[in-house]
């Protein structure tokens, strides 16, 4: 029993060459582990790196295209107030135009106003010269005196003037041959010296002087009226030019302050987005250089890890060649034996450890929920000594290439994973942008489609209503035509009525009294008959109240008839203004409706287009979710776990290794 006790210990006995080779592959291993982790490592890092850089270089090309557009908003915005300020200009230049035009024209009409109302004054003082002059002479009243003031008026043609002095330097009435040979009265040049004394020549004369100053008179009186007619006209046309040009200032310079607004407001988002756009392409530029010295360093750790793999291997294979072990074996011969021995023993007995080393396994595959763990230690247990370190060793070796491949399968997840998250995030983003212009789109061409008919409906209405304006202005344009024709004649045959009257009683007032009859006669009138005098004031008034009543008449007709004339003018202008205005807005709103119809179609072709991008990453994402989203267990809970799988290897290996050289001291 104690010599096989003795057999035992010599076996387990380890020389200093195994120790060494021991150490080098626990080096080995060790390396092999770092150099594993630090590719998973560098792998998050790397995979950091490009989703950082490829969302950076997203965020510069959005701003920097963002910028361009704001930009160009900018001059656009100034050039349009720039284009508005000179439209302004020139609209102030027009109005400034208009109003001096409008107060030339007030002091011109004034002026020729004033000519007028001279005019009028002398037609009539000549007229009721004549008139006066006429009585006279009718009446047979010699009266030197007016006949002085006809010949002095200036109004009195040259001819009428020597027939009048003629009269007065005679003391006895002058005629002519004819009333046709006055000049200026028949309108024929004059006649050499044709007077001669006869009755009733001047009275001719100056009733058809009378006669032609009256129809002067009227015609100056229609030619100050139409220039009335005119002169309102041109005011009213120059008020709704100045109007319309005030309008169109004010909208402008609303236009042109909403352009400046805009441009003030681009220069701010323009001064935001550099500022980010640079603060990005700093943080870039710093990461770029950052990633690739670590990119650098990492291919050189590596590197040296590989040469320093290289060495120890070479070391082990150096270590176990002939030349060591065979010096070993030459010179330690009772050691080799024990080495025979305790492989013997070995390969058909159990180390004590085994069972602490099998209980040290399920105790942690217990509390870590590792079924590698508790797997092995059913094999440590029933396993040989040799075959179990082993069995560790190659355990070890395994779970750090699982955990190389891993963290590769890992990155390429990370990878996968965030550019998908981020095409699924922006084509979903895209799709909301598209889906809600398309509805503002829509909405608006519904809204301007009804704009359209409106303002159609509206036309229609301003053609009907200025057809029925037109139709009753025709017809009480007629009506008022009638009224002043009958107004006209009527006052003219009431006022020769009134002349029969007053020239009938004034001859009778001229009557002489009859004799005084005698005291014996029967009772009869004793003074001539005058005429009906008590009752003549009456009449008489009657019928100048009626001559006033028609002149008033034809008055307030020719007033109403000027009144809704420019009532009407001013109506047809309105409504052609609105009708005009009506249609540019259709026509507006038509080229708007189109372009957004245009707009709508491209919008939609987008969505669609989007719609089949974002389904496709959808269709991805579900590919990549067996591979790369674990059900119930993180990557950093796998990482951890199998790390506390490793160390418990290695503990176990540990009391293997430890027991072991005990029991040789033993």
């Amino acid at each position: 029993m104690r010599c096989i006790l003795l057999t035992l210990v010599a076996a387990t006995q380890v020389t200093p060459v195994q120790k060494v080779i021991q150490l080098l592959e626990g080096m080995a291993d060790k390396g092999k582990a770092e150099k594993n982790a630090e590719q998973v490592q560098f792998a998050t890092y790397k995979q950091f790196c490009d989703t950082t850089d490829t969302q950076k270089q997203a965020a510069i090309t959005e701003a920097s295209e963002q910028m361009e557009k704001l930009s160009a908003d900018i001059m656009k915005a100034e050039a349009d107030a720039a284009t508005l300020t000179k439209q302004i200009a020139k609209l102030d230049e027009d109005i400034a135009g208009y109003m001096q035009e409008k107060k030339d024209s007030a002091e011109v009409r004034a002026a020729a106003a004033a000519d007028y109302s001279a005019q009028h004054q002398e037609y009539s003082e000549s007229m009721d010269q004549m008139e006066r002059a006429i009585n006279t002479l009718k009446k047979q009243d010699y009266d030197r005196e007016q006949l002085l003031q006809i010949s002095a008026n200036k109004m009195i043609p040259e001819d009428a003037k020597r027939a009048v002095a003629a009269y007065l330097e005679s003391g006895v009435e002058v005629g002519v041959d004819s009333a046709e040979d006055l000049a200026g009265v028949s309108g024929d040049q004059p006649q050499a010296a044709g007077y001669k004394f006869q009755s009733g020549g001047i009275v001719e004369m100056l009733e058809k002087l009378a006669h032609k100053f009256k129809l002067e008179r009227t015609d100056l009186e229609k030619a100050e009226s139409e220039a009335k007619h005119q002169f309102a006209l041109l005011q009213q046309d120059l008020v709704n030019s100045i109007e319309g040009a005030t309008t169109d200032r004010e909208a402008k310079s609303q236009e042109k302050a909403a352009k400046l607004t805009h441009a003030a407001e681009c220069k701010g988002d323009l001064a935001d987005t550099t500022a980010t756009r640079d603060s990005d392409q700093e943080y870039l530029d710093d990461l770029v250089a950052t990633c690739t010295k670590k990119s650098a360093d990492f291919e050189n750790r590596q590197q040296l890890r590989d040469e320093e793999l290289e060495a120890i291997a070479k070391a082990v294979e150096i270590m176990s060649s002939g030349a060591v072990s065979g010096a070993a074996d030459k010179h330690l011969p009772a050691l080799a034996q024990m080495k025979k021995s305790f492989l013997q023993i070995n390969a058909g007995t159990r180390s004590p450890s085994q069972d602490r080393v099998a209980k040290f396994l399920k105790m942690k595959g217990n509390s870590i929920h590792s079924r590698v763990l508790s797997a092995l230690a059913v094999h440590v247990s029933e396993d040989p000594f040799l075959k179990v370190r082993k069995m560790i060793k190659d355990m070890i070796v395994r779970l750090m290439e699982e955990a190389g491949e891993e963290a590769e399968q890992k990155g390429w997840c990370d990878t996968e994973m965030g550019q998908n998250e981020a095409t699924r995030q922006q084509k979903t983003a895209a799709v909301e942008t598209l889906h809600a212009e398309i509805d503002q789109l829509t909405s608006s061409i519904a809204k301007g489609s009804q704009e359209i008919a409106d303002l159609t409906t509206q036309i229609a209405e301003i053609d009907a209503a200025v057809a029925e304006a037109t139709s009753v202005r025709e017809k009480e344009s007629k009506e008022n035509a009638a009224t002043i024709k009958d107004a006209q004649e009527a006052s003219t045959a009431t006022a020769q009525a009134v002349n029969v009257l007053k020239e009938f009683y004034e001859k009778a007032g001229e009557a002489t009294s009859f004799l005084q009859a005698p005291a014996d006669a029967p009772e009869i009138f004793d003074s001539s008959y005058k005429g009906m005098q008590s009752g003549n004031g009456g009449v008489t008034g009657m019928l100048e109240v009626i001559a006033s009543d028609f002149a008033r008449l034809e008055t307030e007709t020719k007033s109403s008839e000027a009144q809704a004339s420019k009532e009407f003018e001013d109506f047809s202008n309105e409504s052609n203004m609105n009708k005009t205005q009506n249609q540019k807005d259709v026509e507006h709103k038509t080229a708007k409706k189109t372009d957004e119809e245009g707009s709508l179609a491209m919008k939609k072709q987008d969505l669609e287009q989007t719609q089949t991008a974002l389904d496709t990453a959808l269709a991805y994402f579900d590919k990549l979710k067996p591979t790369c989203v674990s059900a119930g267990v993180s990557y950093e809970d796998r990482v951890a776990r199998r790390a506390e799988e490793i160390e418990s290897l290695q503990e176990a290996l540990k009391i293997l290794n430890g027991d072991d050289m005990a029991f040789l001291q033993k």
